[in-house]
């Protein structure tokens, strides 16, 4: 074959090969954009719905706060380690009282949003047999949290779970906090209550709470 008559076959490898990389390179662009989406939406998310198939015993209501009837709750797991404080602290030892666990971050504007009333319901309920925790997730150093908790006075502990360790622990199927920020009341036994995927109000965190702390 001459020279002249190889230059086309050249030039269309090199054409089909370019067009190839083309596309490789929009399935990676997309691919990476679809899991930074994904990132953003669990990142801070404003709410949620619960997940799990099958019996999972818990019922949805239409204020978006998940309960499960006594009898039918599941144990918290173990939730343990290092506070923001630099102090060790285990759920587990709070057993005998309704504990509120609020998973949150610094960065998060929901976050702010229910900070206060957290603080202030914290403190009234806590010569009532009620224990509030944080779980705070996805600060890269514990002053962002610390700063925070100073700004809106809350004074009860909160574990420190930068990579989110702490919450993977939590069963599917089960009430799990999947988003940030979420809510869970534990019962007296440690068993998992209630759960709320979106920032509270004053008016909805005591309606989680309440009926678990009337429990008998």
């Amino acid at each position: 074959m001459s020279a002249d008559s190889s230059a086309p076959l050249r030039s269309n490898r090199t054409t089909s090969a370019t067009e190839r990389t083309r596309r490789v390179r929009r399935s990676a662009a997309l691919t990476v954009s679809v899991a930074a989406v994904a990132l953003l939406v669990s990142a801070c998310g404003s709410g949620g719905t619960s997940g799990g198939g099958g019996n999972t015993n818990f019922v949805t209501g239409t204020d978006g706060v998940a309960t499960v009837a006594q009898g039918k709750r599941t144990p918290a797991p173990d939730l343990s380690g290092k506070t923001i404080a630099g102090k060790t602290l285990d759920v587990a030892d709070y057993k005998g009282k309704v504990v509120v666990l609020n998973v949150w971050g610094s960065w998060c504007n929901p976050c702010r949003a229910e900070a206060k009333y957290f603080a202030k319901v914290s403190k009234a309920y806590a010569d009532k047999g009620v224990q509030f925790v944080g779980i705070n997730t996805r600060d890269t150093s514990t002053g962002a949290a610390l700063a925070f908790e100073k700004d809106w006075g809350i004074t009860y502990p909160s574990l420190y779970d930068p990579t989110g360790k702490l919450l993977l622990r939590f069963k599917k199927g089960t009430l799990n906090p999947q988003a940030i920020p979420s809510t869970l009341i534990l019962d007296r036994d440690g068993k998992i209550a209630a759960r709320s995927l979106s920032a509270l109000s004053e008016e909805r965190l005591l309606k989680m709470l309440k009926p678990v702390v009337a429990e008998k």
